[in-house]
Order: structure tokens, then sequence, then C-alpha cells
């Protein structure tokens, strides 16, 4: 069963074999799971100049996720500064490109 928007679950982000993020405080928009900021594993991501526009959402900036010497390109994004309607996924993390988002 798909999670229903706004909705809260345990959920993990492995990329690589490693688990990038873990939290059971996402927030499902558009089905995809935005993590926390508390609950990302900085230390395997690196910002990208890479951005892209949602008409309701905003800016997205991306982020590439370092495993040993594997990269993945992209592999993240965030909405620092959201719009309004956007504003409980502000500095939250989602995933995509290889990352496999699961219940932990």
């Amino acid at each position: 069963m798909a999670p229903e928007e706004g909705s809260r679950i345990d959920m993990r982000a492995v990329w690589n074999g490693t688990v990038i993020a873990e939290s059971s405080d996402t927030v499902v928009v558009e089905g995809n799971h935005y993590f926390p900021p508390s609950s990302i594993n900085w230390e395997l991501l690196e910002p990208t100049d890479t951005t892209s526009v949602c008409p309701w959402k905003g800016t997205a900036t991306y982020y590439s996720a370092k495993v040993g010497d594997a990269v993945g390109r992209d592999v993240a994004w965030t909405y620092v500064a959201p719009k309004a309607a956007a504003a409980e996924i502000t500095g939250h993390l989602a995933f995509w490109r290889g990352v496999k988002v699961e219940q932990s």
C-alpha cells in the first residue's frame, strides 16, 4: 500500500550498499519521501551546482553521493527556501537515480 501525501513512516535511503538517511519522520510529497536534515549522513553528500524549478515548490538544489570510490551525481535534492505551499519540506532531502528508498 502506498503512503498517503503528508504521512510519516520509518524509511531509509540506501545507495551503493550504504545508508545515506534513515528516519521515522519523512514527509511524502508527490510520492517522494523527504528526509529531515537531522537524519542525513552529510559526510556522504556533496553539493553540486545543479538546480531545477518546480512551479509550486520552488527551486531545488542537488547533492551527489560518494561511497568509497563510487560517486552518484545529483542523487538527492532539497528545497532550501521553498514556496509557502511546500514549507513542510524546507531543508529536507529526497532521493532518486539509484538510491533505494525503502521501509526500514
